[in-house]
């Protein structure tokens, strides 16, 4: 069986902020032996074509009527620049069907916008690109005491993250996951962060042991 991880595409989206995360759930090339493989799925409000903040034409393999928690593993929000505008709306009511069923949702730069400006992020452990930027555009935010100064955190099924940290939001739901060893984690994210070609070769022999 392959799960499925759902990510919502829309105008602006920064095509980059996902882009460590859906590329090893799709390929699966680093998981534990036997582990569940994933199919990423993109998800728009409706299936108009979207255009991304590289320029990228994405289609949506669905729209967001028609996303469910039934076959649901995961939600993806990366940033874009109309987080705080009310198109996102029905987005944000399937956010809180997904975390009301206990599914991970991973949200990263202005997706937590998104979710501080929907009361999301009040009663949670979270993090986003800046606390007090966070205070001055999100007027119904006050979750001031489960702000985290980290690149990424988790917080009751919810992961956020800064827009300048996408190794450490893909760690991070990778690890929550639990779809790669300790070992291999550990590499991948040494390999990305510090150039370090010996963690390339850490990787592979994680991946034969």
């Amino acid at each position: 069986m392959t799960k499925i991880a759902y990510l919502y595409v829309l105008d602006t989206m920064a095509d980059w902020e996902p882009g460590f995360l859906i590329a090893e759930l799709n390929t699966g090339r680093a998981f534990k032996k036997d582990t569940e493989k994933y199919t990423v799925k993109t998800v728009s409000i409706t299936k108009e074509p979207v255009i991304t903040m590289g320029g990228v034409k994405i289609i949506p393999d669905l729209s967001i009527d028609e996303l469910t928690t039934d076959n649901a593993d995961l939600l993806i929000l990366p940033g874009g620049d109309t987080w705080l505008e009310d198109i996102h709306d029905p987005l944000i009511e399937k956010v809180k069907e997904f975390l009301n069923a206990d599914i991970l949702v991973a949200a990263i730069c202005g997706a937590t916008i998104g979710l501080a400006r929907a009361g999301l992020l009040n009663n949670r452990l979270h993090t986003s690109n800046d606390l007090e930027f966070l205070k001055s555009v999100c007027p119904a935010y006050t979750g001031e005491e489960f702000y985290r100064l980290e690149d990424a955190a988790l917080g009751d099924k919810l992961i956020t993250a800064s827009g300048i940290a996408p190794v450490e939001f893909a760690r991070k739901v990778l690890k929550e996951l639990d779809v790669f060893s300790p070992e291999t984690l550990e590499a991948w994210y040494k390999l990305y962060t510090t150039h370090d070609s010996q963690y390339f070769y850490a990787l592979m022999k994680s991946l034969d042991e």
